[in-house]
Formats: structure tokens, sequence, C-alpha cells
């Protein structure tokens, strides 16, 4: 048994230190999952990849008063992908609402472009369309979240699902395609009622 996954289990058996413990050993790939999701955020952000892997840790491991089971590392890792993407769609949410200046754009003035929809709409408009393919194919949504937001290969994702590479593949095909039609159809419905 690896060491994280001890840990883990010592975490949700509600021994004190394990979480502290816990840290340590997973934060440099809980930095890098959250660098990557932070690399398609617009610079600028008031929320970075430090904070953001402080906020997916605090709510993975945090609330001693409920731990949780974890199933393993993979299991512990795909929970984090999972709480990083809901805290990056609740912060474009906050963004997006009129008294967090949600109808105002920000304009750098050095580098003034007209620009069209940032990464906070996309993200927001990714994730209702995730949750829809997760209402029809939650397996298929799972290898989503796990390749797009904890940013795993095929391999890595196959494995913490425990389904074969192939299936894996094949559900990462159907939910680009699924999700392109998804996410185009809305563009394309959007152009239509402004016409």
């Amino acid at each position: 048994m690896s060491e994280v996954t001890r840990l883990l289990e010592a975490a949700a058996a509600g021994e004190p230190h394990a979480a502290d413990q816990l840290l340590p050993l997973v934060y440099g790939e809980l930095r890098s999952l959250a660098a990557a999701r932070m690399a398609a955020e617009r610079p600028g952000q008031t929320l970075d990849a430090t904070a953001l892997v402080h906020e997916a840790y605090l709510r993975l491991v945090g609330d001693v008063a409920q731990p949780q089971d974890w199933n393993g590392r993979g299991h512990f890792f795909a929970a984090a992908a999972e709480a990083m993407r809901r805290i990056l769609v609740e912060t474009a949410r906050r963004k997006g609402r009129a008294r967090h200046g949600g109808d105002r754009r920000r304009v750098d003035l050095d580098q003034l472009s007209v620009a069209g929809e940032g990464p906070a709409e996309d993200l927001l408009a990714l994730d209702d369309a995730l949750n829809r393919l997760e209402a029809e194919e939650p397996a298929v949504a799972a290898v989503v979240k796990l390749r797009y937001f904890a940013g795993l290969t095929a391999d890595q994702a196959a494995e913490v699902l425990k389904i074969s590479k192939r299936t894996a593949d094949r559900h990462w095909a159907y939910a680009k395609a699924w999700l392109f039609e998804a996410l185009g159809g809305a563009e394309s419905a959007g152009r239509k009622k402004s016409s």
C-alpha cells in the first residue's frame, strides 16, 4: 500500500495528523493539475494555481466532522479534479454576477483589443454541457473530468476508473464529438437569437 493510500485511509478514520502528513505527498501533483487548469484562464485572475490547490484540498480533507472514505489514490485525484472543476465554475459564475462586475469587462489599455467570449463563459458552457453528458452517459463524463480537469492520460484515466484503455479511448472520442456538437449547437442557437 502506498503512503498516500495509507494516509487517506487514516484521514478517513479520523486520525488528526493524517491530513497534515498527506499534503506534502500530494501537493506537487495537485499543483500540476491546478497549473494546467489555470493556464486556460485569462491572466490577472484573482484565483491562482496555489489558491486552487489549497481550496480543493480543504474541500477534500479539511472537514474533520465529515471525513471522506477514499478508495485509494486514484479516487482521491479524481475527487481533486472534480473539486477544482467546481471551484473554477463557482468562480466564473460569481464573476458573472452584476455585483462582482459581471456586466463589465476588464480592459488592459496596453493591449486593447476586441475579444469575444472569454474562458469564464467557455467554462460555464462546458460545465453545462458536461452536466448534460453526465446525465446521459456518466461513464463517458467521468473520462472527460479525468482527462480535461485532472490532466490525466488515457492510461491513467482507465486505471482510475478501472476500465480498459480501449474503453477509455472510445469514451474520450465519443465525449469530444458529443461536447463539440453540444457546444457548437449552443453557439449556433445564440447567433440565431441575436440575429
